[in-house]
């Protein structure tokens, strides 16, 4: 078999992926899709040599990622997957599936809170890998950068 490098290793995957998307992934691409929220988002988009994201929209570097019951499980893996993100400009969303499901039109409007943030602001110069003069710190996943998907209900 030949080896392939970047994305390509994991289209397959991400084509799969599509085919079979969670409950939660169905509805709410049922609400992002199409420009729905003035921004065009792919859905499970190969980024890098990686990692699949469950929504990308690439005009504005924002990733939406939804979190089933496997991932408390296992919670420093999504942090290095989030840190890995955030090193290259990407600004993460993380909900639950049981968020989606059960208050969509919140989800949506969280993410819509984010994207006319995001789109309002100038856009910074991409981060250094590995952060600006050595190691990327807690610090660095705060802020615009990471927003847990917490949501009033």
């Amino acid at each position: 078999m030949e080896k392939r490098s970047g994305t390509r290793i994991l289209t397959p995957r991400a084509r799969r992926l599509r085919r079979e998307m969670t409950d939660a992934e169905r509805r709410l691409w049922s609400r992002l899709r199409g420009d729905q929220l003035g921004l065009r988002f792919r859905r499970q988009h190969a980024f890098d040599q990686r990692c699949i994201l469950d929504f990308y929209a690439p005009s504005l570097k924002l990733a939406v990622e939804l979190d089933g019951s496997q991932h408390a499980a296992d919670a420093a893996k999504d942090t290095a997957r989030t840190r890995h993100l955030v090193v290259r400009g990407i600004t993460v969303l993380r909900f639950w599936n049981n968020e989606v499901l059960e208050n969509t039109d919140g989800v949506v409007l969280a993410i819509q809170a984010v994207v006319d943030r995001l789109a309002s602001r100038p856009s910074p110069p991409t981060p250094l890998p590995g952060g600006e003069g050595g190691e990327i710190g807690d610090a660095a996943l705060e802020g615009l950068n990471v927003v847990f998907g917490e949501i009033d209900r």
